[in-house]
């Protein structure tokens, strides 16, 4: 097999190889969430989705934890870090604010926490936002930053954008999983890479893979 590039680029976007050789599909019954309140930072967002998040907040507020409800009244859904990118508000320095607990049922539906009667119960981290979204209340699901990850996104010059495999030890499950089901990255990111570059584009992002394999690369 010929050694692929580090670097392939499909249209105006330049993507890491990794994206199209490594295995992922996430687990969430193994990493119970754990992407949304580790780090030091939000997620980070767009104008335009921060004032999409904020025309939900009023069908998630329930959700929210009371330190995440004082944090949105103080400082609103996002803030600039230290990077100078604006990023979801947090909690205690690393948990995005749109978080909560739940506790999944036998039949694979979730109660949050607090309406847990019984014996306590593993939680994981789902997103409010998601929550809203899925439930029919809201238009918007979640920043496409989150829905993208372990991919993440950096603006370039020349209106080009770059495009990286972010490891992390919190998604190794993530990575066994996709290695047991034969679940390339980019095929696991196949909605969200829509969602960001458009249809074309993903189609053309096939195409570059099919010439790849045709030409003993991958």
């Amino acid at each position: 097999m010929e050694k692929l590039p580090p670097i392939i680029q499909v249209g105006d976007v330049l993507l890491s190889s990794e994206i199209l050789t490594e295995k992922f599909c996430c687990d969430l019954s193994a990493c119970k969430g754990q992407c949304c309140v580790e780090g030091d930072a939000g997620a980070p967002v767009t104008l335009d989705e921060i004032a999409e998040i904020e025309d939900c907040v009023y069908e998630v507020w329930s959700d929210l934890s009371a330190s995440a409800q004082a944090i949105i009244d103080k400082q609103g859904v996002a803030y600039t870090d230290q990077e100078g990118d604006l990023v979801t508000s947090i909690v205690g320095g690393k948990d995005c604010v749109f978080t909560f607990q739940a506790v999944i049922q036998g039949d694979g539906s979730f109660v949050t926490s607090r309406d847990v009667t019984k014996e306590p119960s593993p939680c994981i981290t789902l997103c409010a936002l998601e929550k809203a979204y899925r439930a029919g209340k809201t238009r918007f699901c979640k920043p496409v930053s989150c829905a993208l990850y372990p991919i993440r996104e950096k603006r370039l010059g020349g209106g080009l954008v770059g495009l990286n495999y972010n490891r992390w030890d919190v998604c190794k499950m993530a990575i066994t999983k996709g290695v047991e089901e034969n679940m390339p990255l980019y095929q696991f990111l196949r909605d969200p890479l829509i969602r960001r570059f458009g249809e074309d584009w993903y189609q053309e992002l096939l195409d570059t893979v099919a010439e790849l394999k045709a030409q003993n690369y991958l």
